[in-house]
């Protein structure tokens, strides 16, 4: 496993183990579920993008993941801004997406089409 696949699959671990310290009402039960999908697809989709069969193929799936970290920052702001679990985890995952995101974009805006 590579550096980037290590921290992307160490942010979805760390985002679930965050989410496990949310207090689950109707309301937040939703956030608490987008926030779960989006914080594990760009590990997922970056893990697909090492046996992709074309340039394009992988340039189109770290692109995903991009858009997936840029989706899971969303849902860490509402999380930080509606004070849920632990708030000193919360800022950590909201800059290690905001590092994630910049690496993923540069890996995308270095590919040409």
């Amino acid at each position: 496993m590579n550096d980037l696949s290590s921290r992307l699959f160490e942010f979805a671990v760390n985002c679930i183990e965050f989410s496990k310290t949310v207090t689950i009402t109707k309301e937040i039960e939703v956030v608490i579920y987008q926030l779960s999908k989006s914080c594990t697809s760009p590990g997922a989709n970056y893990e697909e993008s090492q046996a992709s069969s074309s340039k394009a193929d992988f340039r189109n799936k770290v692109f995903i993941s991009l858009k997936e970290m840029r989706e899971a920052n969303y849902w860490l702001r509402i999380c930080k801004r509606l004070k849920l679990g632990n708030d000193n985890r919360i800022d950590q995952l909201i800059d290690e997406s905001e590092q994630l995101k910049k690496i993923l974009g540069s890996i995308v805006s270095k590919i040409q089409h």
